[in-house]
């Protein structure tokens, strides 16, 4: 491995990323490494690790099969160095990386991830990307109950939730009106029952109005982050769900403590996140001091 390391750190909504460009698909990007990383006090920063690498140079089959459509990988990591499928937010500062870099120059371009192929398209000062299908976890309990999965926050009775996997796993709660969403303790990691085999997300999220509502989230692997792309497309879903209007067309402005996103519901259950993407710096890391710790 390289004795440094360049990469450059950037942000969608406050949801932030340290890029680790690997154009040749030499680096070993280990779950120790892209947790030093991550670490905010001892390394770069940030709420997860994304490798840039060639689809073809993938170790995962499934993902090099994506190379004839999509030239670069985004190979995340979670903060804790766990795996992870893809990221919404995550997707957009990929895509200005790529363009910055002059690694794609169209208006509109794929990229691969673990949850298969994504389309992105340059929207005004940000980017638009379409990450469905988007499936509901229990269907048959979620239309009859109306819910199908519940959580505890804080010491409160446990709320109804609905899940919904949007590439990867998320919970979502709406919140009564007796219950502020700013003071929801989510300092450790809501319980969820039945308790998902992979880990998921949880959204808390409050209607403010038509097509628009708030959310705070948290994500595993991670804990509570700034925003959640993913969890924005979850938030209007379920939204949509419980108020009978999971209507073809309809967009929804989804309001996280690091900005705003636009979700866009699509035909055949497919749905489009749409919010704004920043490179804030560029640097080098040496690796030999990020791992290293303090003896006793």
């Amino acid at each position: 491995m390289a004795e440094r390391l360049t990469f450059t750190k950037g942000h969608g909504t406050e949801n932030d990323f340290v890029l680790v460009p690997d154009l040749d698909g030499a680096l070993d990007l280990t779950a120790p490494l892209a947790a030093a990383i991550a670490d905010r006090r001892a390394g770069v920063g940030g709420d997860g690790v994304i490798r840039v690498v060639p689809t073809e140079a993938a170790s995962d089959q499934a993902v090099r099969d994506q190379a004839p459509h999509a030239r670069w990988f985004m190979d995340y990591r979670n903060a804790d160095g766990s795996l992870s499928e893809m990221c919404g937010n995550g997707t957009r500062v990929f895509a200005a990386f790529l363009r910055r870099e002059g690694l794609e120059s169209a208006d509109e371009f794929a990229i691969a991830t673990r949850a298969g192929v994504k389309h992105v398209r340059v929207d005004g000062d940000g980017f638009a990307v379409g990450l469905g299908p988007w499936r509901l976890g229990d269907p048959a309990t979620a239309q009859r109950d109306g819910f199908d999965a519940l959580v505890h926050l804080d010491d409160l009775e446990p709320f109804s939730a609905l899940t919904v996997d949007v590439g990867n796993p998320h919970t979502v709660v709406a919140l009564p009106e007796a219950v502020a969403l700013d003071a929801v303790d989510l300092t450790t990691a809501p319980a969820v029952r039945p308790e998902p085999v992979h880990g998921t997300n949880v959204e808390i999220v409050r209607p403010l109005g038509p097509g628009h509502v708030s959310m705070r989230v948290f994500e595993r692997g991670v804990g509570e982050t700034r925003s959640c792309g993913t969890g924005a497309c979850a938030a209007a879903i379920a939204t949509s769900f419980w108020a009978g209007s999971l209507d073809t067309g309809s967009t929804w402005l989804v309001d996280v403590p690091g900005g705003r996103l636009t979700v866009r519901l699509l035909p055949d259950h497919g749905v489009e996140l749409a919010g704004p993407a920043a490179l804030v710096a560029d640097g080098v890391i040496d690796i030999a001091q990020l791992t290293r710790r303090a003896q006793p």
